[in-house]
């Protein structure tokens, strides 16, 4: 729950500032980057300093080197932090840290399953339902980006085959 808090709070608290003053702050997916690095620097810290007991045992026993994968996955999402925190970077990071978020959404369905966790929130239902504002939030900023890049690639084309019957 308190990743969902963060993201939500550093988000709001980056569009007030740049409602406020800060104008360069002001569109929505900056607002939503920032929320979203601050949430995935959290998670990504507590992989190694706090709960890294609990994240190891959260990987399902068919999966080899618990440790490993922990530290890779939080090694991960740090990356994906500094990624989302630059605008040339962001849209790929965003897509990175959503392709992982699939990736580990089996350690998420495991923990809740075999009671590893306790809480309303952490029960299955709740713990996908979050999952899923997670998901969402990371493909907010990667998928506009992409599709503006097809278009525009697109339209080049168009533009292209244009010149080519005029100038015929």
């Amino acid at each position: 729950m308190e990743p969902l808090i963060v993201l939500v709070v550093v988000t709001l608290a980056v569009r007030a500032a740049g409602m406020a003053r800060f104008s360069r702050l002001r569109p929505w997916r900056i607002a939503l980057r920032g929320g979203l690095a601050a949430m995935f620097f959290m998670t990504g810290v507590v992989h190694f300093v706090g709960m890294r007991a609990e994240m190891i045992e959260m990987v399902p026993p068919a999966l080899p080197a618990p440790e490993l994968l922990v530290t890779v996955t939080g090694v991960l999402e740090l990356l994906g932090t500094l990624g989302l925190l630059w605008s040339r970077t962001a849209p790929w990071a965003a897509g990175g840290l959503a392709l992982m978020l699939v990736a580990m959404f089996p350690a998420n369905v495991y923990a809740a399953v075999s009671g590893l966790t306790s809480g309303p929130m952490e029960a299955l239902l709740p713990r996908t339902l979050i999952q899923i504002v997670f998901l969402a939030a990371t493909l907010a900023v990667a998928v506009p980006h992409f599709r503006d890049r097809r278009r525009i690639g697109r339209d080049a084309g168009r533009r292209s085959s244009e010149e080519v019957i005029v100038n015929s």
